[in-house]
């Protein structure tokens, strides 16, 4: 994809100004969970602020924390790109994957927990470091 191409394309709008990158992004294609995520990635190495109305339009304010020329404010806008395609990736598979992980959780969570047919005692016996047995069994009452 030419340069000029990627300019047109409307659901992100990338700025020069100051020695600062300026990222305006559309909300509907990029999650505000996404921006999140893309923007913890750089905290180590630039300074990010958000701004604009979330159903509108994100802007995403980037300077690096040492002074950039401009060859690394572009090499730092294509990084923050990319961060923000893999967190939006991210953010759709874990709401494609909800439910599948939230039952695998519940059963483990009841697989944890004795049957009915197994016995306290047999419950306890299974407990090698002794984390069922009553305080009071396992050292006595206080005198």
């Amino acid at each position: 994809m030419s340069s000029k191409n990627r300019r047109n394309i409307k659901t992100i709008k990338t700025q020069k100004q100051n020695g600062q990158l300026v990222i305006s992004l559309n909300p509907k294609i990029y999650p505000l969970e996404a921006i999140y995520g893309a923007c913890y990635v750089f905290v180590d190495r630039a300074y990010l602020f958000l701004d604009g109305d979330p159903k509108k339009e994100i802007k995403v304010f980037i300077e690096g924390k040492r002074k950039l020329d401009s060859k690394k404010l572009e090499e730092l806008a294509g990084e923050f790109k990319n961060e923000l395609l893999d967190y939006v990736l991210r953010t759709a598979i874990a709401k494609n994957t909800k439910k599948i992980r939230e039952t695998i959780v519940e059963k483990a969570l009841f697989s944890a927990f004795p049957s009915e047919e197994t016995s306290e005692e047999e419950h306890i016996e299974s407990d090698p470091l002794g984390i069922a047995v009553p305080w009071e069994e396992k050292y006595g009452e206080k005198k």
